[in-house]
């Protein structure tokens, strides 16, 4: 009997214990489960799903105070997901810094509509109205699509997706260093820069070992034959340079020879002219002095002379006696034409 009044007091204290505890949670929340949400999280594993189907992503940050105004918004977009038969996901870019990189992220919040593996950019508010509106409407179509490099599934954004993820792992790992282990901060710095240049070394011996591997030397013989086809085409080279250059000295010479002629030849024709001139000055001198005595002997003797002389008028005998040739004139004439007939014999030497 009192075991039995033992257990039925156990049981009426727990029966009010559980009433005080449904009590105090509440009236709502004993009514109805926590509702979950519609928005599925995208990481670097499943965020090729978006290449299948339509899909609005958004890229938020938890500090960020404009993409904590939207996530409400978000939410009841979500809701009518199924409505509008499209998928909503979101995007933690702290989380998944590759993420940002491969879509280039640079403001927040983001959002970006993809249409079987065609990717927009979406500027409009973040209202459930407006993103509603965009879906139904199909206003997506006017918007320029991200193609070529700048699309998220090129190999581009891929290298893109790989630096962002690193500069996210040093940043979380930076964070390691000076908050849980309390390092100070230009440590950490330190610690980096020795980092990347033991990385950095190490990489250019790896890169010396392939090519070292990778590299086949040629046998001795070959590069001894080699070697000599080198100097028999330098050689060769040689030969034809000098070749050139005897060619260009024999026509130089040519040259100078044919000048050489032409200059003899034309001096030869300046001597012809000039012989053929003093010839002719020759032939009209001698011509004028054979006048000259032709004239001397036509006027007769002297006697006849002095007697016309005292007949003519005392102006008239000044003119004949002026006219009449002079023997010194003469002999002066023929002693020049003589210089000249020896100055030409000289030249024809």
């Amino acid at each position: 009997m009192a075991g039995g009044r033992c257990g039925s007091q156990l049981t009426a204290l727990l029966v009010a214990w559980v009433a005080a505890a449904a009590a105090t949670a509440g009236p709502d929340q004993a009514a109805l489960p926590a509702e979950q949400s519609r928005v599925q999280p995208m990481t670097a594993s499943n965020w090729t799903l978006v290449m299948e189907g339509e899909w609005m992503l958004k890229f938020y940050a938890p500090w960020c105070p404009s993409c904590q105004q939207t996530d409400s918004e978000w939410e009841a977009f979500a809701k009518n997901g199924e409505i509008l038969q499209i998928s909503v996901g979101k995007v933690d870019v702290i989380q998944e810094p590759g993420l940002s990189g491969r879509f280039f992220v640079t403001t927040l919040p983001a959002f970006f509509h993809a249409k079987d593996g065609i990717f927009r950019r979406y500027r409009g508010p973040g209202i459930f109205e407006d993103l509603q509106n965009y879906i139904l409407e199909k206003k997506w179509q006017s918007v320029e699509p991200l193609t070529g490099w700048k699309s998220p599934a090129s190999l581009t954004m891929s290298g893109m997706a790989g630096l962002f993820s690193i500069s996210g792992k040093i940043w979380h790992l930076h964070n390691y260093f000076t908050v849980t282990l309390g390092i100070p901060a230009w440590c950490s710095y330190v610690f980096f820069v020795i980092a990347t240049l033991v990385f950095g070394l190490f990489m250019g011996l790896v890169l010396v070992v392939i090519s070292e591997c990778f590299y086949v030397p040629f046998p001795r013989h070959l590069s001894e034959h080699s070697e000599q086809n080198r100097r028999s085409e330098e050689a060769h080279r040689a030969e034809q340079l000098q070749d050139a250059e005897e060619e260009k000295d024999d026509s130089n010479e040519e040259e100078n020879k044919d000048s050489l002629v032409d200059d003899d030849e034309e001096k030869e024709d300046l001597g012809d002219e000039d012989e053929a001139e003093e010839e002719e000055e020759e032939d009209n001198l001698a011509a004028g002095v054979d006048e000259d005595r032709s004239e001397a002997n036509d006027q007769g003797p002297p006697g006849e002379d002095s007697t016309t002389q005292e007949e003519l008028e005392p102006e008239e005998a000044e003119e004949a006696i002026s006219e009449q040739p002079c023997p010194a004139d003469t002999e002066a004439v023929e002693d020049s034409l003589r210089q000249r007939k020896s100055q030409h014999a000289d030249k024809g030497l």
